[in-house]
């Protein structure tokens, strides 16, 4: 069997990278994390190749910094994976800027080759590259293409292949002066006595003189070394010079700029294009935010309107899928293990499953607004208020989706680039009101409040969900995670018309990813959930059938959830909460539209979704309005489902976050409730 080639596909962000992958490998690839981050890579096979080779398109960065979770990675998977060939992206209409990677990737060793990729566009803007000639300055191969069009990639497919049948010759053509290449040969020589040579060890010495944080941290216990860098910035200092990374820059910068003046030819006068035309409106200061709000309320009423149909059909199938299973199991046996199939397993991953066809217009809809460019635009327009909270211009994306299902709100936290913008708003995340929450306010709400009051207390829960995510953001940007929020530092790319694989590829990327990551965590818990408000079952008669003791209601009072939801009364006594409503809660831990079906078992009474009237009765006669409202305000406050957790956990890549999160929100949900009853308490209500 013939080996697997590995070939890395990088460049920096919106250069057309995720469509030349699509083109390379089709739709044989997959998506996945890279362990203990959020930071996702893709890989595929090669198309039209006979051999085994393996595509892996990284992050959008640039440079090597590690100035980022994408950078970071980036970097570390050149040094340390074997890559038999790396494969920049460039974006053509703006060289100098990409080339400025190409230099790091070329002190870095790696064999290189490039894709001069959007060529049409730099054609459209009068601007054509003598490419041979920045090829020979360089020592690197360039294919020209254009992803969107498929042109090119016959090609660069070749080259490719070439590349790994005859490797070319890797060689760093970047200088950087007298004075800096006599400090990289010292610091080299000290690296030697420790067995690194050849590139790296350059390239080693290179970035400890630009005082990169993880070289140092790892160098720093190798005294002989440390001294001699030390010396040597202290030399170049001394010379009455910027420092050794700035001077490092200006080079690499000066080396780029060059090649691409010498090799740039303008073939028509600078113009203005229809991108600079529309983002006279889409980006105008004033105009842009209501076209932004507009936008992003149709992609939030297509998410969650549109999906309703389909939402309703998967819920009836796994409905009647559990019917089925009830109608035609044996009734003499094994009933236990036909309630774990129709209400454990197929009730638990129904559930989650309902959310499907949310979470894949929702992420076509992303996948069209960031290929066609207007996303980055509408960062931009919103960054200036989310600062003011602590959060990222990125942030509003996140917390916008939230008001639909809190779910996909946290996947979309991944067009954040900084961890600490991308865990305050995860943390803060279950705060905004989701629509589930508001099945729960639509029972509660008008079985204790009169006409004229509901509309005004929805508003009020709403406000009051949005005030807490704002004032959580703010306090975490104080404590847990200090420090001012990332600049938003983008590159306005042009508009482009996204391409049909392109969003359909994105979009069963997301979902796939969805069903893997949250499913099987889900169905355990629904399991277990299920156990829980199962066992331990009253003592049956002798004759008398299982079934006639399963459903009543005086089986909840001998579970375990139902024995927690007595043993937890002290906690709850001081909202104005009983045991039977600990009991519904506990249910509801699984999602927060189960409280109804919690309430109607604990209550005895059957609930149907046309006429719910006799829930809301007996819920008038167990208790006061006051008491329906701190319901309503827990359910608010608290974690949202057991869905929201498991993804909380997979996003942040981290259980004690999730942890932190979730004790959080619970101990936030107690106290604010507690404070609210006592207050209407002692007011009389």
């Amino acid at each position: 069997m013939s080996r697997a080639f590995r070939v890395a596909l990088v460049g920096n962000p919106n250069v057309g990278k995720t469509t030349l992958f699509n083109a390379l490998t089709g739709l044989r690839h997959r998506a996945t994390n890279y362990p203990g981050t959020t930071v996702e890579t893709r890989e595929g096979r090669l198309r039209d190749a006979e051999e085994n080779i393996i595509v892996v398109d990284f992050p959008g960065v640039y440079s090597l910094s590690a100035g980022s979770d994408e950078e970071r990675i980036a970097r570390q998977e050149l040094l340390n994976s074997p890559f038999d060939l790396v494969v920049q992206v460039v974006d053509t209409t703006n060289a100098e800027r990409n080339l400025y990677l190409t230099t790091q990737l070329l002190e870095l060793g790696v064999p290189l080759l490039l894709a001069f990729n959007m060529t049409d566009r730099a054609r459209a803007l009068g601007l054509e590259y003598d490419l041979d000639r920045i090829s020979a300055s360089i020592g690197v191969v360039i294919v020209p293409t254009v992803g969107h069009r498929g042109e090119g990639i016959q090609e660069l497919v070749a080259a490719i292949r070439h590349a790994l049948h005859s490797p070319p010759q890797v060689r760093n053509p970047v200088r950087y002066g007298a004075d800096i290449d006599a400090a990289v040969a010292a610091i080299e020589e000290k690296l030697a006595a420790h067995g690194l040579r050849g590139p790296r060890a350059r390239w080693v010495a290179l970035k400890l003189l630009e005082n990169d944080p993880e070289l140092c941290v790892e160098w720093e216990h190798q005294p002989d070394v440390m001294e001699e860098l030390r010396r040597q910035q202290q030399r170049l200092l001394a010379l009455g010079r910027d420092t050794p990374d700035v001077l490092i820059a200006d080079r690499r910068f000066g080396f780029v700029a060059g090649i691409v003046r010498a090799a740039q030819r303008r073939t028509a006068a600078v113009r203005r294009t229809w991108s600079d035309r529309l983002d006279e409106v889409l980006a105008h200061p004033l105009l842009g935010v209501p076209v932004f709000l507009a936008v992003l309320y149709i992609l939030f009423w297509i998410t969650f309107r549109l999906a309703d149909p389909p939402m309703r059909a998967l819920e009836w199938a796994f409905k009647h899928a559990a019917g089925v299973v009830r109608d035609f199991w044996p009734t003499s046996r094994a009933i236990l293990l036909r309630d774990l199939i129709a209400d454990g397993i197929l009730g638990g991953v129904g559930s989650m499953v309902s959310f499907l066809p949310n979470i894949a217009l929702l992420f076509a809809g992303i996948s069209i607004l960031e290929d066609s460019g207007y996303l980055t635009r509408a960062v931009l327009l919103s960054d200036r208020l989310m600062q003011k909270v602590g959060l990222h211009g990125r942030s509003f994306i996140p917390l916008l989706i939230g008001f639909g299902c809190n779910i996909p709100a946290l996947m979309a936290t991944r067009v954040l680039e900084s961890r600490r913008d991308r865990l305050t708003t995860m943390m803060v995340l279950p705060l905004i009101p989701c629509g589930a929450r508001f099945t729960v306010f639509s029972l509660l709400i008008p079985a204790f409040f009169p006409e004229p009051w509901r509309a005004l207390i929805l508003w009020g829960l709403y406000v009051l969900g949005i005030l807490l995510a704002i004032g959580g953001a703010w306090l975490l940007r104080h404590t847990l995670f200090r420090g001012q929020p990332e600049p938003l530092i983008v590159e306005l790319p042009p508009y482009r018309m996204p391409t049909l694989r392109g969003i359909l590829v994105h979009m069963w990327d997301r979902c796939l990813a969805y069903l893997q990551k949250a499913g099987t965590i889900i169905l355990a818990l629904s399991v277990i959930l299920w156990f829980l408000t199962t066992f331990p079952r009253p003592a049956v008669p002798a004759g008398a059938e299982a079934e006639s003791a399963a459903g009543s209601a005086p089986t909840i009072e001998f579970t375990y959830a139902g024995r927690l939801g007595r043993a937890l009364e002290p906690v709850l006594r001081p909202m104005g909460f009983d045991a039977r409503l600990g009991t519904a809660m506990i249910g509801a831990l699984a999602a927060r539209e189960v409280l109804i079906a919690q309430l109607g078992i604990v209550f005895a009474v059957e609930t149907d979704e046309e006429n719910p009237r006799p829930l809301r009765e007996r819920l008038q006669e167990a208790y006061s309005p006051l008491v329906g409202f701190c319901l309503a305000l827990f359910m608010l406050i608290s974690p949202s489902c057991l869905a929201t957790v498991a993804v909380m956990r997979r996003e942040s890549g981290s259980w004690k976050w999730t942890a932190v999160q979730f004790a959080a929100l619970y101990a936030l949900a107690w106290g604010v409730t507690t404070v609210v009853y006592q207050i209407g308490r002692w007011l009389g209500f």
